[in-house]
């Protein structure tokens, strides 16, 4: 694949960024992205809160000579979970398996998975939310007493042989917190939610991946980046590698502010960190709908998406950021919906109140 071994981390906690580890003829972007992954809690920028919580719980864990508590991660995509996980197997300096809740769709699945984990190993189930009812009651168990009961035969003659299992850390990952059963949740001794990044937090990130990728970049092209990348690293480094993709085909080889943004507008992100999905969204709410309330299954058909596309990928920034809001009766567009769009904001917006020939347009 062209990837170098990763770079170190320096005793100071920062990385030797002329290092490279990508071969730019055979760049593949999942290959990358794993690459630009820090590989020690110490590198991993922003989250301080759950950075250093998960710090003391590795470090206690450590001068136990143990396993640490079970680990939760929730949060939207693309904040580090992933990376988070792979981090804990590094700093314990174990092994890491990985699987996902939607591949355990069995409980034999999840025994397999289980009876050939090591003492102290990592096992990262992704998505854990989707796991199958059968295969959650079995990680029940096994979280808490180290043991699987295996059901060998069927009907009356069904017998249930225990199976001890060597002490091992789950690291859970989730993007719904909510859809997982209390008993699964209860089970995780430690739990960290990541929150969407500072601009501040995402122009670290950017500038430590541009050296990792030996790309030139100045301080305004950075910027320009992090401040259209929606508080989320994966996006941020993606668009980074565009750029840099429009600095060598039209400008100087150099991410600065001119080459990051034509590049943007090349890619439909715009000013605000909207991209086509998030304007298609507004632009209908707005000018079929006259803002709302809409449904949120009418919004998905009218751009062309699925419902659920529309609801995790597009309406969560949207609403974070303020441009749409969620009803008991639909979505509605905020004031700074209409005046992003260039549209004229309608009286009961713009002044502040609420038709009133709709009282609890906007939920109350």
């Amino acid at each position: 694949m062209g990837l170098a071994d990763s770079p170190v981390s320096l005793t100071d906690g920062s990385y030797d960024a002329t290092a490279r580890i990508v071969d730019a003829a055979a760049e593949d972007d999942t290959a990358v992205e794993a690459a630009l992954r820090p590989k020690r809690l110490v590198d991993f920028p922003g989250q301080t809160k759950v950075r250093d919580q998960l710090g003391l719980v590795l470090e206690a864990a450590r001068r136990r000579a143990a396993p640490p508590d079970h680990v939760l991660l929730s949060g939207p995509p693309g904040l580090g979970k992933t990376t988070l996980a792979m981090i804990v197997g590094a700093e314990l300096g174990q092994p890491v398996r990985v699987t996902s809740g939607p591949a355990i769709q069995h409980a034999g699945d999840l025994a397999a998975i289980l009876s050939s984990l090591a003492e102290g190993e990592v096992l990262f189930l992704d998505e854990i939310h989707r796991m199958s009812r059968p295969a959650e009651e079995m990680l029940y168990l096994a979280m808490e007493d180290f043991r699987v009961d295996v059901v060998v035969g069927k009907g009356p003659g069904a017998t249930a042989i225990p199976l001890e299992l060597p002490p091992f850390t789950v690291v859970g990952a989730t993007t719904r917190a909510g859809l997982l059963p209390a008993p699964l949740r209860d089970r995780f001794g430690f739990t960290g939610h990541l929150d969407y990044y500072e601009t501040a937090d995402l122009e670290t990130i950017l500038h430590r991946s541009a050296g990792l990728l030996q790309v030139g970049a100045d301080a305004a092209g950075i910027a320009e980046i992090a401040r259209r990348s929606r508080g989320t690293p994966r996006i941020a480094n993606r668009l980074l590698r565009r750029v840099r993709d429009w600095a060598q085909v039209h400008g100087d080889d150099v991410v600065d502010a001119r080459s990051a943004q034509a590049a943007l507008t090349l890619f439909d992100v715009d000013d605000a960190g909207l991209d086509r999905l998030d304007r298609g969204v507004l632009e209908v709410l707005c000018t079929r709908f006259g803002g709302g309330p809409t449904g949120l299954s009418t919004l998905a058909v009218a751009v062309g998406e699925e419902t659920d596309t529309v609801e995790t990928v597009a309406e969560p920034y949207l609403v974070r950021t303020g441009y749409l809001a969620r009803t008991p009766r639909g979505r509605v567009a905020t004031a700074l919906a209409w005046r992003h769009l260039g549209l004229a904001v309608p009286d009961g917006l713009a002044q502040g109140m609420l038709p009133v020939d709709e009282p609890g347009r906007f939920g109350g």
